[in-house]
């Protein structure tokens, strides 16, 4: 795809952008470089190849390379193993492995390295960067690994030079006050790092403070010369060129998404490949001519985003800007104090630490990756750091696609009015290896002789070792004369096995939510098969179809020991509204709950003036005859009838049936007009919603013979409230009159009430 010729409008944004991007850049590089061990000038020289030679040749609009906190400790470790010219040719080889990788069209095969790892690699970046650079900011210097910066920095803290530790301090206090500035002030328009190195170059200057300062050469390359080959071992130099090309190439790609989901709309993607192709000509030519390794750099990226740069053309001019001040300011780039840089490092290594995304790895389980790169990095080294987290990353794997869970439920019958068989329910959920067998052999064993299982196979896979063993027994299980009942939820591996049939299983289209509105996922299938306008009629048999189809095969076995008589635990009385599925908040089934369904969950207080037994016949039959001890009443927000009675019933004026019905409701009408709602920024219908549920539990205690078995503890009266918008369901406090999140343990569910 080409791109589209730039307007005066967009070269104008692009060059006020790169200016922005010029002023963060001078500080960085010249830090990074004096943090590597390597020549001041080296970092002007990435500075300048990233934006120039990268920009022009890599296919990321608005992402700027250039020389990359993240790869401070491999560069550190090759110039202290092989010396700084033979780095550079590290650097220009691993910018030509790039560039055969991008011409392969492997680049998006770097982003399967996980995020725990690259994060992990980062924040272990962070940590190395910040020992070492806090040793400069105090007047000393840094030792060769960060064990050794963390073994020497008491030392270091107890004896510091002052002008260097006041130098840190100030620049450290100005980076972090220029960011409280307010976003829409001129000042802000400044990147911060500038004015910091600045306030501390014209500190030290002015008080005439001896302090180490920036050496460059007299011109930018005029201290260049041939890159030399490493003086190692074949392996050993491989290596390193491969972690310079990967590291630099991952950190680049995973910029490149970055930027790209904040890109302004007009503006095209990445074309991560080219950009490959972009990033390994720029470390090449760095290499060549004396630079550090580049990589597509988030702080500079995200400070082109922010300018306004609606092109590629932004970072290269950025590239331009940062060789005409390297060729012109020499004198003045040699003012700024060495101690002023490796502030800024500190501050830069602390944000690479981001525990933000520490806290999304937690949620899916990938911290232990995190920490182990982390750690990895600080103790062993950057490369064998990365490994070590990639290989954590790997055994996690392993264990989620070996993860197996059963659960063993003992049905036996201890009251003597319900006598039966004893039942045992075996669930098993995974993946079935011979790894699980001995789990599952265990549980097996525990199933009393003679009874009868229902064993539910929900496996992804079973291999031959699982099924032997529950095929085996299942034979003995059955010989002593029980019974096995084996339900496979998905794929009939235990089936095909006993079959013979063992060729691959045909790929069934993936289960619908059965959960969600028939709305939604007609919606899917429309837009993936243009589907014509149905009837209501025709959705509703669509459903029914849907059920033989996949659960009624599911549920059969149950619905065959219910058909003759239904054992529910539970009187559940609820609104009609149709955002309210009992059996989904519940997490229940069928023959679990006797469901009693009206406008607003109302029930009638005993004597009421307006008559109405369908709620206390269902109460009846659920107490006598059921025997069922607890009764809920479950509210929701945002419920119809609570607003038509706040409204007072004008909107249901024309409807007489359920205006006579809302009467029922005018003693919880009564009670929130009542209520003092000082100090309360709940909703008005909010409140009433709350209010009625526990009004209905106190209609319920106006039937005496009710009121005297739940006075006895015969009965157990609960409240509930479901709030739509977060699906969260809260339980009724009767002592406090107060809603609560559902405790996660059941039994301090049952004390609350």
């Amino acid at each position: 795809m080409t791109s589209k010729p730039l307007n005066v409008s967009v070269w104008r944004q692009d060059v006020l952008a790169s200016f922005v991007v010029f002023l963060v850049a001078i500080p960085l590089s010249l830090g990074i470089a004096v943090a590597s061990g390597a020549p001041v000038a080296a970092g002007l020289i990435a500075a300048v190849a990233g934006g120039v030679v990268a920009g022009l040749i890599g296919r990321s609009p608005l992402q700027v390379s250039g020389p990359a906190a993240g790869l401070t400790v491999i560069v550190a470790e090759l110039v202290q193993t092989y010396g700084w010219r033979a780095t550079c040719t590290i650097t220009l080889l691993g910018g030509l492995l790039q560039i055969v990788l991008g011409a392969c069209r492997i680049a998006r095969t770097a982003l399967a390295v996980s995020p725990a790892v690259v994060h992990g690699m980062l924040a272990g970046v962070g940590v190395v960067l910040v020992l070492a650079q806090v040793h400069v900011v105090l007047g000393g210097s840094s030792q060769q690994s960060a064990l050794h910066n963390l073994a020497e920095l008491p030392g270091q803290l107890a004896a510091p030079r002052p002008h260097s530790a006041l130098l840190g301090a100030l620049t450290v206090l100005m980076l972090l006050g220029w960011s409280r500035l307010p976003k829409s002030g001129p000042l802000r328009l400044v990147p911060a790092p500038l004015p910091a190195i600045a306030l501390a170059t014209a500190t030290a200057w002015s008080f005439g403070w001896d302090v180490p300062r920036v050496e460059l050469p007299e011109t930018l390359f005029g201290g260049w010369g041939a890159p030399v080959l490493p003086d190692g071992s074949p392996v050993a130099v491989a290596g390193a060129v491969v972690s310079v090309a990967l590291v630099a190439a991952v950190e680049s790609l995973l910029c490149s998404v970055a930027v790209d989901r904040k890109r302004p709309p007009g503006t095209p993607r990445t074309d991560l490949d080219r950009d490959l192709l972009g990033q390994g000509a720029g470390n090449a030519v760095s290499g060549f001519l004396g630079g550090l390794p580049i990589a597509g750099v988030i702080v500079r990226s995200t400070a082109n985003l922010e300018a306004g740069a609606r092109s590629r053309a932004s970072a290269v001019l950025h590239g331009v800007w940062v060789l005409v001040l390297a060729m012109s300011c020499g004198p003045v780039i040699e003012q700024v104090p060495l101690t002023a840089l490796a502030a800024l490092l500190v501050v830069l290594g602390a944000r690479l630490i981001d525990i933000a995304h520490l806290r999304d790895l937690r949620h899916h389980r990938e911290a232990p990756a995190y920490f182990a790169a982390l750690v990895g990095v600080v103790v062993l080294g950057l490369g064998e750091g990365v490994l070590v987290g990639i290989a954590v990353t790997g055994l996690l794997a392993l264990r989620r696609l070996t993860r197996l869970a059963i659960r063993v439920e003992h049905l036996v019958p201890h009251l003597e009015d319900r006598p039966g068989p004893v039942r045992t329910h075996v669930v098993v959920e995974g993946t079935l290896t011979f790894l699980g067998v001995p789990k599952l052999t265990r549980h097996l064993q525990d199933v009393p002789p003679g009874a009868s299982v229902d064993l539910d196979l929900n496996v992804d896979f079973m291999d031959h070792a699982a099924f032997d063993a529950i095929h085996q027994w299942r034979l003995a299980h059955e010989r002593l004369g029980g019974r096995v009942d084996i339900d496979e939820v998905h794929e009939a591996w235990y089936e095909r096995a006993v079959t013979g049939e063992m060729s691959s299983p045909r790929k069934s289209p993936p289960p619908s939510r059965w959960w969600a509105p028939w709305a939604n996922r007609r919606r899917r299938h429309e837009q993936e098969l243009d589907a014509p306008e149905v009837s209501p009629a025709a959705v509703l048999l669509n459903g029914v179809r849907e059920y033989h189809g996949r659960t009624a095969r599911l549920v059969r076995p149950i619905m065959a020991e219910l058909a003759m008589e239904q054992k529910p635990q539970h009187l559940f009385i609820t609104c009609v509204d149709s955002r309210i599925v009992p059996n989904i908040i519940t997490a229940s089934g069928p023959g679990d709950l006797f469901i009693n369904r009206n406008v607003g969950a109302l029930v009638p207080r005993h004597g009421s003036r307006t008559p109405d037994d369908s709620v206390a016949a269902t109460v009846e039959y659920a107490i006598n005859v059921l025997d069922i001890r607890t009764i809920t009443v479950c509210g929701h927000s945002n419920c119809g009838a609570m607003a038509a009675l706040l409204a007072g019933g004008a909107e249901v004026q024309h409807l007489p049936g359920l205006s006579r019905w809302l009467k029922h409701g005018n003693h919880s009408l009564a009670r929130f007009l009542a209520t003092d709602p000082s100090g309360d920024d709940t909703p008005p219908l909010t409140r009433l919603c709350k209010i009625n549920v526990m009004q209905q539990l106190d209609n319920l205690l106006t039937y005496p013979w009710l009121r005297q078995r739940v006075e006895s503890g015969e009965i157990e009266l609960v409240g509930l409230y479901l709030d739509l918008q977060s699906a969260e369901v809260e339980i009724l406090d009767r002592a406090t009159g107060t809603f609560m999140p559902v405790p996660d343990d059941a039994a301090q569910a049952r004390t609350v009430t």
